[in-house]
């Protein structure tokens, strides 16, 4: 005899034996039709394409164990945003699958409201590679294939894998011990998603491939702002030059993906690669002061989102400057915020410390055009706590050695770099830009690196815990896409913050933080299982292996600018 689970959805309870599905829970509870997985289903309706059960994400084709409470994911949500690009990108190495079963595709990063793929043969893509490829995207779509969620045991989706010439998949799944794997099959195919995917293809009708680079092509998708048709793109080549580079350094050090970074752990030879990475970045971080150096530049503006490692990289440019022998004057942005009481509300009402208006503009000019007048400034300084502007007395002028270093989430706007004048200023993006990939067809988030980072430099250096920054973070992202990264074009060069071992250093520090935030929290405990699930992929990478002037170290403690 069966045994029945209670089930809660919006309020109302359900008994279903044990093992129902969720499509099925959903059905009885007169939010699916039946069928529902089988049918087609059309984007445009902002269908359910996943659910949250119990707090954590799962397809709807996942079986409930206990008694719960499930919530549906639509397409249009945040969770539904991911779980479709998540989808798309499954569609097209299913379709790459099946047109050019010997070549092998990896997808690369992100790029603006897209994902870069590219072969790892020696062959450039053409037009009409790619337009074969969307072809069968499109009878992929049209054919309303239900989408299998699966387990396999570890060591059959090793064989299946390897033998299917998928390397870095079974590189991860050979570091693990999990006794089986979950997978998703579209009839014949079969790969992982490490977040759920849609139930059915017929979902996945927006989107569009476009070759771009000289052997790759973009895979783009809808974006909150217009969720229902994918945007005229907006190109951005400096980013996918630094996107390129560090691939490129991805290779020379060998760690492009989870599997390889958790073999030298387990190798023992992590070491070498943290040393490696540190010099890399050190390296690029002396190209850009050689640049500013010959450009004869008086105002180098730094600004980059969230996490990013601004104040560490603008005091290190700041010692790189002093061996040229320059004196450089670092200036922050957050010394000019106004009073909380005084910044512009967000569509919430609340204070949002993110716009560009919660800064005190005006004094910033002034102050600028005294330092450049030849004038004497005494530079302002914020105090968060306790929410006032003070001076400390300490005047400041421009000399024939001095260099502004002006660093902030605004540094880029043109309110702000337009109080200099344009031969003397030199901008710089600065964001944490991974490289890294789960394996050929996933790859790890820049933005889950940022939060990772935010997590534990909020709980270290704020009091605040990992639930306050979880719920915190959709305004955090949502004044970036406003108010940062519309500007990121305007800089001279992009600078990528990001060490591809830190997810290893992380982890240790942020893991039992995230298991803090209870089941209670919503959407908060969401995010926090869904990012725990992740790093259970990485081996652990010991904290003292990282220098104590390494950017990193802004957000796990210890550095030496602190």
């Amino acid at each position: 005899m069966n045994r029945e689970i209670r089930i809660t959805v919006n309020e109302n309870e359900y008994t279903v034996p044990v093992y129902t599905s969720v499509e099925d829970v959903l059905v009885k509870a007169g939010l699916l039709p039946q069928g529902f997985s089988n049918s087609k289903i059309e984007y445009n309706d902002n269908p359910t394409v996943g659910a949250i059960v119990n707090g954590q994400l799962r397809p709807i084709s996942s079986h409930i164990q206990m008694s719960c409470e499930v919530k549906p994911i639509r397409a249009f949500e945040s969770f539904g945003r991911r779980i479709y690009r998540h989808s798309i990108c499954l569609l097209l190495c299913c379709a790459t699958k099946l047109v050019f079963p010997k070549r092998h595709l990896v997808i690369g990063h992100a790029l603006g409201d897209g994902f870069y793929f590219s072969f790892d043969d020696e062959y450039n893509t053409t037009e009409e590679q790619i337009s074969i490829l969307a072809d069968k995207m499109r009878y992929l779509v049209d054919s309303c294939i239900p989408i299998e969620y699966t387990a396999l045991s570890n060591q059959e989706a090793v064989e299946y894998f390897n033998k299917e010439g998928y390397e870095a998949t079974s590189q991860l799944l050979e570091s693990q011990n999990e006794p089986f794997v979950n997978a998703y099959r579209i009839q014949n195919y079969c790969n992982i998603a490490y977040e759920p995917i849609v139930p059915n293809t017929s979902v996945l009708s927006v989107w569009e491939l476009k070759k771009y680079g000289n052997c790759g092509m973009l895979l783009r998708y809808p974006v909150a702002s217009n969720i229902t048709s994918v945007v005229e793109m907006r190109d951005n080549s400096t980013m996918f030059k630094v996107y390129e580079e560090n691939k490129r350094w991805g290779r020379f050090l060998g760690v492009g993906c989870v599997g390889e970074l958790n073999e030298r752990c387990s190798e023992n030879t992590v070491a070498e690669y943290v040393r490696l990475s540190e010099t890399l970045q050190r390296r690029k971080l002396a190209q850009i002061a050689d640049e500013i150096d010959a450009g004869g530049k008086k105002a180098v503006f730094v600004a980059g989102p969230s996490s990013s490692g601004k104040t560490t990289f603008a005091k290190r440019l700041c010692e790189q400057l002093r061996l040229m022998d320059h004196a450089p004057i670092r200036i922050s942005l957050d010394d000019y915020y106004k009073q909380r009481q005084f910044a512009p509300l967000d569509e919430d009402g609340k204070p949002d410390l993110e716009a560009l208006e919660a800064l005190d503009i005006d004094m910033f000019d002034r102050n600028m055009k005294d330092l450049f007048a030849g004038k004497e400034v005494d530079l302002p300084h914020f105090s968060f706590p306790k929410n006032a502007t003070y001076y400390e007395n300490k005047p400041i002028r421009l000399t024939d050695k001095t260099i502004f270093v002006i660093e902030g989430l605004h540094g880029l706007n043109p309110r702000i770099t337009s109080k200099v004048e344009e031969k003397y200023a030199y901008k710089i993006y600065i964001s944490a830009l991974t490289q890294l990939n789960m394996d050929d067809c996933n790859r790890v988030s820049t933005t889950d690196d940022r939060i990772l980072r935010r997590v534990l430099r909020d709980y270290r250096t704020r009091d605040t815990s990992a639930e306050e920054t979880l719920l915190m973070w959709p305004s955090v992202a949502r004044g970036e896409r406003i108010h940062i990264f519309p500007n990121q074009n305007n800089a001279d060069v992009m600078f990528n913050s990001a060490l591809d071992y830190e997810i290893g250093v992380l982890s240790p520090f942020v893991q039992p933080l995230l298991k803090g935030v209870k089941p209670s929290s919503g959407e908060a405990y969401t995010q926090a299982r869904r990012l725990l699930s992740f790093l259970e992929n990485v081996y652990p990478i010991p904290a003292d292996l990282v220098p104590s002037d390494s950017l990193l170290r802004e957000f796990i403690g210890g550095s030496d600018y602190e």
